[in-house]
């Protein structure tokens, strides 16, 4: 019998969580998300006490060309793993975005907020969360944003790369979000699956991301600020840098319940950002 099964192993959040517990993850050679079925085998064969998912579709914007691709994956996949886990009475941890909320607004969304997603990206996430929510497993569905790490593609790796040859940005300064260290989300995730094996009453919906809640621009800044570059940043609104998927405009994330429950408070992204930037200059 495996401990905790983790789908994902080359993502931010997987990666994250093999570095800080002993699990066993499945990557993208082992299980095809876009097979639910294979999804389902896996929970079958391994039989774990948990099952962490922590693999996704995130290409936001080559979503609305492969709305399908990503509601395989983000949809279906999920609601595979959840039933499995129903069948065998074990807990089931799913991440979730921000996305699947409208974006409107100034105050930070709760976890029974209404959904309105904006993008196919937003659609397919919230239709895993449905489907896992109507599979009867005791679960948690963890809505997170803005996620960075050492690994993989994100923000900060972005932001440090394009400083590189280039002294001026101009980073939009409209849409505010908690950026949320990828290494503070799976410690979450493998306590959050330790909690739900041990009190499956704690079961539901929840939210975490990092604080304080800034816009992109601010967070460009501070990034250059603790990598000691001097890339000068100008703000702009969403309008003048238009993408293929809607952004939200308020990804901001009330992440009280978390704390009140699990025990877990919003980490600090800018201290993990300065382990962050330190892991990249050793790596590179």
């Amino acid at each position: 019998m495996t401990d905790i099964l983790v789908f994902g192993r080359s993502g931010q959040v997987a990666k994250e969580i093999q570095a800080l517990g002993d699990v066993f993850t499945l990557g993208r050679v082992d299980v095809d998300l876009s097979d639910p079925a294979a999804c389902t085998a896996a929970i079958h064969a391994y039989r774990p006490r948990a099952v962490i998912n922590a693999a996704a579709y995130t290409a936001v914007d080559r979503a609305e060309e492969e709305e399908a691709l990503a509601n395989t994956v983000n949809g279906e996949a999920p609601i595979a793993m959840a039933r499995a886990c129903a069948s065998l009475n074990i807990p089931f941890v799913h991440i979730s975005t921000d996305y699947v909320f409208s974006g409107n607004g100034t105050r930070a969304w709760l976890p029974d907020d209404m959904t309105e997603p904006q993008n196919a990206y937003g659609r397919s996430k919230l239709a895993g969360e449905v489907g896992i929510r109507a599979a009867g497993c005791t679960h948690t569905i963890l809505r997170t944003s803005w996620v960075f790490s050492a690994h993989g593609s994100n923000f900060v790796k972005t932001m440090l790369r394009l400083s590189e040859s280039r002294d001026e940005l101009s980073v939009v300064d409209d849409q505010i979000g908690g950026p949320t260290p990828a290494r503070e989300i799976a410690a979450a995730c493998l306590s959050i699956a330790q909690q739900l094996c041990d009190d499956p009453d704690k079961a539901g919906t929840y939210h975490f991301s990092g604080a304080p809640d800034v816009s992109w621009c601010t967070f460009a800044r501070d990034i250059f600020a603790q990598a000691g570059r001097s890339t000068h940043v100008s703000p702009i609104t969403t309008r003048n840098y238009p993408t293929s998927a809607a952004r939200p405009l308020n990804s901001q994330l009330d992440c009280q319940t978390t704390e009140q429950v699990f025990g877990i408070s919003r980490p600090n992204w800018r201290a993990n950002l300065a382990e962050t930037i330190i892991d990249l200059r050793i790596t590179t």
